[in-house]
């Protein structure tokens, strides 16, 4: 068979379910392979860094790599946001992209680019292939990569007359990565450490949800009585309601930074420094710091120095972990206090026109039930979101704050859609945000994606401007125009509101929610509150 029909194979066999993606010339043989598939369906997206972000918010969602494909030279590099997204977020991804005949590829020729040496510091490994044999073996490693720990992005190109050649290769079996465990001794010492510590304080990481131990997580919590901070994309793990969730970390300066910082025992769990620098919260380098995660930490950090690591299932070591803790009389009056404030910050506005950025949180709120699933834009709605947004459930607020690139939100919620159909979703977008990926609601419509994008208009990078007010630098260059955004949402087919009323909001965003089409809600807001949000938004 051809190597294209084989790598289709493959990819069946790791059982993909969806490729997002475009055509070209150099990938004409993988398309028609494709094609004969009746397992894996293709989504042409509209640009290439759109069909990444499908696949990365895919991949987070679904727990397996999502999948993405390109052609050579500029289709290859237009995914490169969307899989650096990926790999900083630690999401699951395969990237796959064609090139010129391989072995034309010494010399100077049309549209090349070393498009494997250019993809090298965004991915966790990439390759080329170089003959139709390694197939199989090229296809299982990227995904064994992928989902071995941490999560991350990988790639494989593959020659037009590569794809071409003949081959008797078979796909290969898969096999799960093996799990690992922390050695006795070290957990009885980190009992020990926290059994002898006076305010021991718990920050949850990503790997908690990407491992999918929430619940063992929370027995732990529950079992030892120790008080959680959560990353940003670690919200869900533990629900923000729980008499143990002191909230949301990820400004430099904020009431539960405070908390934390009175801690003398750190305990990190699946915390991924990329997120959120430990600068923040040990500026004094002195706090004794409990490390469990699934692997080794490779960064070497001067705030980040950890008197025990943990490594291995995070499941398994919180479960051994917690039979040897005593139970800490914790000061729940004092989370609460921390949580009434937060409470306050986000339901004492005085309501307006434009919309106070809690306002549509609030009415976000309303409109989605506890598991739908809200995609969150880059911007200030952002760091809203993330302190604010109440979250019940694992993996049901989606947020970039790896690479933290804008435009992932609509191709995101497509993605998301794809990964649970049954659920309803939301994507948040600044407007600048929105406009950078808008082209893929054409995409939803067609592929039958619905979700409803709600739009943060202020007609400009409202982040930029408060960041150069408030370190006294002129307002420059964050200003621009916008479209009807209703016009514009009908010209793609689909459901366009402006709400322009205080009365409309709630009842605007439960009607889209509960249209079944993809909808896009333009709301004016005002970002005024930045000045006064948390102590340094």
């Amino acid at each position: 068979m051809k190597a294209s029909d084989l790598m289709v194979k493959c990819l069946e066999n790791e059982g993909v379910e969806y490729i997002f993606g475009l055509p070209g010339e150099e990938n004409l043989e993988v398309m028609e392979s494709l094609s004969s598939s009746n397992k894996i369906k293709f989504i042409t997206a509209r640009q290439e860094q759109g069909a990444a972000f499908m696949a990365d918010v895919y991949g987070r969602i679904k727990y397996k790599p999502g999948v993405c494909l390109a052609t050579l030279g500029p289709g290859a590099l237009n995914l490169a946001t969307g899989v650096a997204s990926a790999n900083l977020d630690h999401s699951p991804l395969v990237a796959i992209t064609g090139q010129a005949d391989f072995k034309e590829m010494h010399k100077e020729q049309h549209q090349f680019i070393d498009i494997v040496r250019a993809f090298k510091p965004i991915t966790k490994w990439n390759t080329r292939i170089s003959s139709a044999d390694s197939v199989p073996e090229v296809v299982r490693k990227a995904f064994r990569i992928s989902t071995s720990e941490k999560f991350g992005a990988t790639h494989i190109e593959i020659a037009n007359d590569i794809a071409k050649a003949q081959t008797e290769a078979k796909p290969l079996k898969v096999v799960d990565v093996p799990e690992q465990y922390a050695n006795e001794i070290d957990i009885r010492k980190a009992a020990e450490l926290i059994n002898n510590s006076k305010n021991p304080i718990i920050i949850c990481g990503n790997s908690v949800e990407r491992t999918r131990c929430a619940d063992e997580f929370i027995g732990f919590v529950e079992k030892t009585n120790l008080p959680v901070a959560k990353t940003f994309m670690s919200k869900g793990t533990i629900s923000g309601i729980h008499p143990l969730s002191l909230g949301t970390l990820g400004t430099k300066e904020d009431y539960i930074v405070e908390e934390v910082r009175k801690a003398d025992l750190i305990i990190t769990i699946g915390y991924d420094l990329v997120e959120y620098s430990p600068e923040y919260w040990n500026k004094d380098r002195n706090k004794k710091i409990i490390c469990i995660d699934t692997v080794p930490e490779e960064f070497v950090d001067s705030y980040y120095q950890f008197d025990i690591e943990l490594i291995g299932s995070i499941a398994h070591n919180l479960q051994l972990l917690a039979g040897l803790i005593d139970r800490r009389n914790t000061d729940l009056e004092a989370i609460k206090k921390l949580r009434a404030h937060f409470n306050k910050e986000r339901e004492s506005f005085t309501p307006s026109v434009p919309f106070k950025p809690q306002q549509i949180l609030v009415a976000m709120r309303k409109a989605m039930k506890e598991e739908d699933i809200l995609v969150s834009d880059v911007g200030s709605h952002k760091i809203w979101i993330s302190r604010l947004f109440p979250t019940y459930k694992p993996n049901t607020v989606v947020i970039s704050n790896g690479l933290a690139s804008m435009g992932i939100a609509i191709p995101g919620a497509i993605g998301a859609k794809l990964a649970k159909p049954e659920k309803t979703v939301f994507s948040a977008n600044g407007d600048g945000g929105f406009m950078m990926n808008a082209q893929e609601i054409e995409t939803a419509k067609r592929v039958n994606a619905p979700f409803v994008g709600v739009i943060f208009n202020d007609s400009g990078y409202g982040m930029i401007e408060w960041s150069q007010k408030k370190v006294g630098k002129k307002v420059f260059g964050v200003k621009f125009g916008n479209p009807d955004f209703v016009k514009f949402a009908e010209s793609f087919g689909v459901k366009g509101y402006r709400v322009e009323r205080m009365s409309e909001l709630e009842e605007t965003l439960s009607l889209a929610a509960k249209s079944g089409e993809v909808a896009i809600v333009d709301v004016p807001v005002d970002y005024s509150e930045n000045a006064r949000a948390g102590k340094n938004i």
